[in-house]
């Protein structure tokens, strides 16, 4: 197969699909890569090191997309993007699509087969290719929140750690799973007091035996969150339903009830964010304030790091990445059930649920386009 390894050009998005590494390993098995120039240069690896492993090295996007079969990119394609995916492509990313309904409408047109990282799902209901920028993000979500706790960011002037004769400060972590399990461990490892809601009770049984005394876990509901935020000083959305926008559990009234300086960290952004104030931000502007609360809202953390985002990356999504090319989508996608579940838009339909619903567009079973 053709591979394709556009640059990515989304706001401050320093990642990249592939690494040198994952590269060679795809060459190797005689599929042909080729990736835009200074494509990893931002994630520490240059076009050299694509070269050794086997790729082409090509100077624009525009040439990339129209050699590949199958294109490969970390965030879903922006707007001037859209023109250069043709029916029948493959494109393997993070799309999101049920926080953005341009882009879904742009993908339906395009007749190109979107196979969502996010949306690969295993029979445990664990996402593989989440998995990894979760756990990035999650674990930023605390440095970031952290940082602007100070008060020439305009937080409360908060070291969320303490120090002796003045208790740490106060992190509540909406949602126990990947990202906020990596959340309160930081958090915890900092020495803060934490707390943890979720709704699934083996799962807060579960935190309770690993995470350490400083986190404790409570059952989500309004109840406990409208208590909780009036003396937490760190908020983390660690919300996701898979494909489907993440629910507001902080409303705009809610804000009233907090202290001003008091920092909320979105990571829920990416579909559709779990506070009813959010709107995405970028790395050059991270942070806006509504009612004197702080709002972290940037919709791509992991970018921050590129170097151990794209490795990480690249570990989830070679294996896929490889079954892909060597069967072919439809194949690999009838042999291996969590790949099929990543299958959200082919050749103009919408075949995953959560996209259908959001925009209230026809959906079609998947076993149709196969």
């Amino acid at each position: 197969m053709i591979i394709g390894v556009p640059k990515e050009i989304k706001d401050n998005e320093n990642r990249v699909a592939l690494t040198p590494a994952g590269t060679r390993e795809l060459t190797k098995r005689g599929h042909t890569v080729y990736v835009q120039t200074n494509a990893g240069f931002q994630s520490g690896f240059p076009d050299a090191e694509y070269t050794q492993a086997g790729a082409v090295i090509l100077p624009t996007a525009e040439e990339v997309f129209q050699k590949a079969e199958m294109i490969m990119k970390v965030k879903e394609p922006i707007a001037q993007e859209y023109p250069l995916i043709r029916p029948n492509q493959l494109v393997f990313t993070y799309f999101h699509f049920a926080s953005y309904e341009p882009l879904t409408k742009a993908m339906i047109q395009s007749g190109a087969v979107c196979l969502a990282y996010e949306t690969v799902e295993l029979p445990d209901r664990s996402l593989p290719l989440l998995v990894p920028m979760s756990e990035v993000a999650g674990r930023m979500a605390i440095q970031e929140g952290a940082k602007y706790l100070e008060k020439p960011q305009k937080g409360r002037g908060v070291l969320l750690g303490g120090v002796p004769g003045v208790a740490p400060g106060k992190v509540l972590v909406l949602g126990g799973g990947i990202v906020g399990t990596q959340s309160a461990k930081m958090a915890a490892g900092l020495g803060a007091q934490v707390t943890i809601l979720d709704v699934s009770l083996p799962r807060m049984r579960y935190l309770s035996d690993v995470m350490p005394a400083n986190v404790i876990t409570m059952y989500s509901n309004e109840y406990n969150i409208r208590r909780l935020i009036r003396d937490h000083d760190l908020i983390v959305g660690a919300i996701l339903i898979p494909g489907a926008k993440a629910p507001k559990l902080i409303t705009r009234d809610m804000l009233k009830e907090m202290r001003p300086g008091t920092v909320m960290v979105d990571v829920a952004i990416d579909q559709g964010g779990a506070f009813e104030t959010s709107k995405p931000t970028t790395h050059a502007d991270p942070v806006y304030i509504i009612d004197d609360v702080v709002h972290y809202c940037v919709a791509n953390m992991p970018g921050a790091v590129p170097y151990t985002s794209t490795i990480a990356l690249t570990n989830a999504t070679l294996p896929y990445a490889i079954e892909l090319a060597g069967k072919g989508w439809q194949k690999a996608c009838s042999d291996n059930a969590a790949l099929k579940l990543g299958l959200n838009v082919v050749g103009g339909k919408v075949v995953y649920q959560g996209v259908a619903e959001a925009f209230d567009l026809p959906y079609t079973p998947v076993e149709e386009v196969m």
